[in-house]
């Protein structure tokens, strides 16, 4: 029971391989679950019930017995004000990957290029996952480690775009995104801004313009994609991007 709940829950992903990295399973490993001819130990189990939003009765029972846990935003307490659709669509914020630009929080001077991947659970809810890049990491003087630099993020559907809160392990560092879409030759740009959840501070500014383009769902496409990412100039900008960015003009 438990290899053919995994098979079914693991067809909204295209790739076994990039799922077991996710999951930080062996890939052998994870072929024996995905055959029953193995049982995840008790944390491995609890770390594929968290990633894939079910209980432990995945062992027992058919997934789509399960009851999933319901959003808060969809609970009575808050569906009045949020509606019952709170997360975007496929037509309205496609899953898959997005390279995102802004300008950097510490060097103004400079730009931030970022690789995300947006996903869907089976209940249609809208995630967004990441690293902070290294040259922002480092110039704060934080640790390196893939653990502390990757951030995840849930996402709403708004009147006028998508909004989303991203944070960080344990909410160490937090940001209210907003985006909208942009007529362009393929439809796959947004454009909104960024604010980060700090106390004011004269030093460094807490919200700035951003930019995200969807670069589909293949694997391919993000790994050339995510040789660009980083620091950057101005002038390294991709024209229409720095259009969308407006570099010269204050933010309002």
């Amino acid at each position: 029971m438990f290899g053919a709940n995994l098979r079914a829950m693991a067809r909204d992903y295209p790739s076994i391989s990039e799922l077991s990295r996710q999951l930080d399973i062996n890939r052998t490993q994870f072929n024996r679950y995905l055959a029953g001819e193995s049982f995840p130990r008790p944390d491995v189990l609890a770390r594929i019930c968290d990633f894939f939003d079910v209980d432990a009765r995945v062992l027992l029972e058919p997934v789509s017995n399960l009851t999933m846990s319901q959003s808060v935003l969809e609970g009575p307490e808050l569906r009045e004000y949020f509606g019952t659709g709170a997360h975007p669509n496929e037509a309205q914020f496609p899953s898959g990957f997005y390279r995102f630009t802004r300008r950097s929080f510490f060097a103004p001077e400079s730009y931030v290029i970022g690789l995300v991947r947006v996903w869907r659970n089976s209940q249609e809810q809208c995630f967004v996952r990441g690293f902070e890049a290294r040259e922002a990491i480092r110039q704060q003087d934080l640790p390196m480690t893939p653990e502390y630099r990757e951030f995840r993020g849930h996402i709403l559907r708004l009147e006028a775009g998508i909004g989303f809160v991203i944070a960080r392990r344990q909410a160490q560092s937090a940001s209210y995104n907003f985006l909208a879409p942009v007529p362009s030759f393929e439809n796959n740009f947004f454009a909104g801004y960024v604010s980060r959840t700090v106390p004011e501070s004269v030093d460094s500014e807490r919200i700035v313009r951003m930019v995200y383009e969807h670069l589909g769902t293949t694997f391919r496409r993000a790994l050339e994609a995510g040789r660009g990412t980083g620091l950057v100039t101005e002038e390294q900008i991709p024209n229409f991007t720095r259009r969308l960015l407006k570099p010269q003009t204050p933010f309002r």
